[in-house]
């Protein structure tokens, strides 16, 4: 992967990249390569300001000098950054201002789950943006940044993400969606 293939916006201070599925931020024990690394070899002193999953896409920040990284941690420190995710879920949903406020532990298998007593503070509002025959465009916000956070909310809803099956999501077919699909 070339990073500056990945940019979609730069400064003098900031670049934010589109994060690809399955390439962790961070240092990860499964992969040798990972963003950071892909950013310090464009940028020597780039720091990410905030991470995804490894199975999340989306734009992710570096700050490319101490100060701009500083002043970035700060506004996710105080939660001035507005965070918006979109999800296909399997079913038909009206979330409209639906808010899941359900303290999440990771447990050691990598797993999160729900748990009242021990799990840390998450909260998520979804908003259905369109529905389909079998499928919800969904808009997620998350006010806190858990891991999978956005994923076991859904799941709890019983509008898990399509494909996830590690959290209840149904893998989805071509032929589900399309009639007379035929892979000949």
């Amino acid at each position: 992967i070339k990073f500056s293939d990945l940019i979609i916006f730069e400064n003098d201070n900031y670049i934010v990249v589109n994060k690809p599925p399955l390439l962790s931020t961070l240092d990860d024990r499964a992969s040798n390569t990972n963003l950071l690394l892909l950013a310090r070899s464009y940028a020597e002193d780039a720091q990410a300001c905030h991470r995804l999953d490894k199975e999340t896409s989306g734009a992710l920040l570096f700050a490319k000098n101490p100060e701009a990284y500083r002043h970035a941690s700060i506004q996710f420190e105080k939660r001035e950054v507005a965070k918006i995710y979109h999800a296909v879920v399997d079913g038909i949903h009206d979330l409209n201002g639906v808010e899941v406020s359900k303290p999440l532990q990771i447990t050691g298998k990598g797993l999160v789950k729900i748990n009242m007593r021990e799990g840390k503070e998450a909260l998520t509002v979804f908003n259905t943006i369109t529905a389909y025959k079998y499928h919800t465009l969904v808009e997620c916000i998350p006010t806190t940044g858990r891991m999978h956070q956005i994923r076991v909310h859904l799941a709890s809803l019983k509008a898990s993400i399509s494909n996830d099956e590690l959290y209840g999501g149904e893998l989805l077919y071509l032929s589900k969606l399309k009639k007379k699909f035929n892979l000949k």
